[in-house]
């Protein structure tokens, strides 16, 4: 099932929510729609779901235009962040819901729990009530209620939120897997990079009811369109430059930057941790800095540095590997080399 959304506006009074936002989400595709608090991301979600109409625009399923349907004429499944379970219903009950409520026979309704109580993992609990869960199982029977209605599409809000940092990081995983067995069209709505970037096929970055930009999590994160998305995306150094072409002078140092094109002036030059270089010697074009503070991180180390010709405090991520090779203490002086630089046309 193909989502077309054109030209979509919603407001709440004086708030735009959604500013003529258009997007395609292609049959079968996992989608994830990426940004802060107030970008817009579950307005857009609630008006595919029928639980807000648009004030202007259009949004299509397969080409019926949804606006023509009620909510449960849509057909959809729909998971929110906080489980929304029956308390008094056990687990194949809260299952079977949506199809008891259409009248289903007793054997397809046995027969269609229990698939997807296999599917999600949790078959044996079925006599259980949502008490007696954990948050991971509660939200997996969100999920398996969601899918027991057989939906066109499937809608996911912040579904994740609720849960602890090892749990999300299992559930991620295991949507993922899901996802590439029932080849449902999914969105799922986010404000977690790490999450979009390990879940979707395709990610959406909105900001102030706008899409930013559109692309595979490679290309959002290696190709930022603007200085919002590259923010956006994790830690970035900012540095106060004097712009040219091909080149930003940042304190007393020239360095190398991917150039926007545009005329000599000031701006900004972005530079992610993961990108600067940390050596123990001097080589050509590099800078002379100092170590802070090293911190311990599960993937390596954070260093954070001060660098007197850069004018501006900076962040470098390192690796274990290299991390052991350099053994850098806080007050230690090193010296550093920029592998990447991006300068972009409207600097915020």
């Amino acid at each position: 099932m193909t989502i077309s959304v054109n030209s979509i506006t919603k407001r709440f009074g004086t708030f735009t929510a959604l500013d003529d936002v258009s997007l395609e989400v292609p049959s079968g595709e996992l989608v994830a729609l990426l940004g802060p608090s107030g970008s817009g991301k579950t307005s857009l979600l609630r008006i595919l779901s029928g639980l807000e109409r648009p004030d202007q625009g259009t949004a299509f399923l397969d080409g019926t235009d949804l606006g023509s349907q009620s909510a449960r004429q849509r057909n959809v499944g729909l998971v929110f962040q906080h489980y929304a379970l029956f308390r008094h219903l056990d687990v194949f009950e809260n299952v079977a819901f949506a199809l008891r409520v259409r009248n289903r026979p007793e054997a397809e309704v046995i027969a269609r729990v229990t698939e997807l109580l296999q599917l999600v993992q949790l078959e044996g609990l079925g006599r259980r009530l949502p008490s007696q869960l954990s948050g991971g199982q509660r939200q997996r029977i969100a999920l398996a209620r969601a899918l027991a209605a057989r939906p066109r599409v499937l809608l996911l809000d912040e579904p994740f939120g609720a849960l602890d940092a090892q749990v999300r990081a299992e559930l991620r995983a295991w949507l993922r897997r899901l996802h590439d067995e029932i080849h449902l069209t999914t969105v799922f709505v986010t404000h977690d990079q790490d999450e979009a970037f390990e879940v979707a096929d395709r990610v959406v970055v909105m900001n102030h009811g706008r899409i930013e930009q559109v692309g595979s999590p490679a290309e959002v994160f290696e190709h930022p369109a603007n200085d919002f998305v590259m923010r956006f995306l994790g830690h970035v150094n900012i540095l106060e430059a004097e712009l040219e072409a091909g080149r930003a002078r940042v304190g007393d140092v020239f360095v190398d930057v991917e150039h926007d094109g545009a005329g000599p002036r000031a701006g900004r030059v972005y530079v992610r941790p993961h990108e600067l270089e940390i050596g123990r010697a001097h080589t050509q074009g590099s800078i002379a800095a100092r170590v802070t503070r090293v911190t311990p991180l599960g993937a390596g180390l954070k260093i954070e540095l001060t660098a007197p010709g850069l004018g501006s405090n900076l962040r470098a991520d390192l690796d274990w590997e290299r991390g052991s090779v350099l053994a850098l203490r806080d007050g230690d002086d090193v010296f550093l080399s920029l592998r990447r630089a991006r300068v972009f046309a409207q600097a915020a």
